[in-house]
C-alpha cells in the first residue's frame, strides 16, 4: 500500500490502486461550467452552489448543462469554494472522473500496490521532479538498484468519441507536446520514459491521440513512440463511492 501522507487534507482514502471517498459525494445537476475553474450546480435540495472545477481542459462531452454530477465538500475554512466537482454522468450509466488531480495519486497508489505491474519493480517513487531541457517537472520518477530511472508522465483522459475510443487531449495542449519532447530527451539519455494515460471512465476500450483537435500533439506522440517512449493506458472504474484502476487498454496511433 502507498503512503498515507496528506490523508487528512484529502477527502478520500487510498488502497492499492483505488480511492474511496471518506464521506458521501453530493449529487446535483450541472447548471453551467464557466471560466474553466467554476461550475454552478443545483443540488437535489434545490440550492445552487458554485463548485471548483479541477479540470482545465475543454471537458469535451463532460460539461453539458443538465448532466448529473457529484461534488465533494471540504471543511477547510480557508477555501473560497467549499465544493469540488468530482464526477459527471456523461451518458446514461457512464460516470466519468473529471478531477485531473486524482489521476496522479491514483496511478501512484496503483504502482506502489503492484496493480501496474510494468512499473512495480522500483524501490523509490518521487513526485514532481525537475527534469528535461525545457524547465519541466515529471509527475513521477521511479528508481531502484540496477535499474535505469523511469520518468512517468500521467495524463487524465475523460473524452470519448464513440465506438469505445477515448481521446487525448480534449483541447490544444502545447504543454502536453512539451512533456513528450522532454520524455524523448530522457529516453535518448538512457532512461526509461513512460506516458501513462489514466482513463477515468470504464466504457472505452482504447486510447488514441485527438488528431482532429490537436494534430501537433498527435504528431509529437508518434515521434516519441518511435524514439523509445513507452505509452500505456489504464482504465478506471468510476462510482460515487470511489475510483479504482482496473485494467490496461491499448494506445493506438492509426
Amino acid at each position: 500500500m502507498g503512503s498515507n501522507e496528506g490523508l487528512r487534507k484529502q477527502p478520500f482514502l487510498f488502497l492499492e490502486g483505488s480511492l474511496r471517498f471518506d464521506s458521501p459525494l453530493i449529487p446535483g445537476t450541472l447548471v453551467a461550467r464557466y471560466k474553466r475553474f467554476f461550475a454552478d450546480v443545483r443540488l437535489d435540495n434545490g440550492a445552487v452552489v458554485t463548485a471548483h472545477c479541477p479540470n482545465t481542459g475543454s471537458m469535451l462531452g463532460c460539461n453539458a448543462p443538465g448532466a448529473r454530477v457529484w461534488l465533494s465538500e471540504s471543511d477547510n475554512p480557508k477555501r473560497k469554494l467549499g465544493y469540488t466537482w468530482e464526477l459527471v454522468e456523461a451518458h446514461p450509466g457512464v460516470l466519468v472522473g473529471i478531477h485531473t488531480g486524482r489521476a496522479n495519486r491514483l496511478v501512484e497508489e496503483a504502482i506502489q500496490g503492484g496493480v501496474i505491474g510494468e512499473l512495480s519493480r522500483y524501490a523509490q517513487l518521487r513526485r514532481e521532479v525537475k527534469f528535461g531541457r525545457e524547465s519541466s517537472r515529471i509527475d513521477l520518477c521511479l528508481s531502484g538498484p540496477g535499474l535505469p530511472d523511469c520518468y512517468v508522465e500521467v495524463k487524465n483522459v475523460t473524452a470519448a468519441v464513440g465506438d469505445g475510443v477515448a481521446i487525448f487531449p480534449d483541447a490544444v495542449s502545447t504543454r502536453g507536446a512539451k512533456h513528450l519532447r522532454e520524455l524523448m530527451h530522457m529516453a535518448d539519455s538512457g532512461h526509461r520514459a513512460v506516458l501513462l494515460f489514466c482513463v477515468q471512465r470504464a466504457d472505452v476500450a482504447e486510447v488514441r491521440p485527438a488528431d482532429a483537435i490537436d494534430p501537433d500533439y498527435g504528431a509529437t506522440l508518434r515521434q516519441a513512440l518511435s524514439a523509445g517512449v513507452e505509452a500505456m493506458a489504464y482504465r478506471s472504474a468510476v462510482t460515487p463511492t470511489g475510483l479504482s484502476i482496473r485494467d490496461r487498454i491499448p494506445v493506438r496511433c492509426p
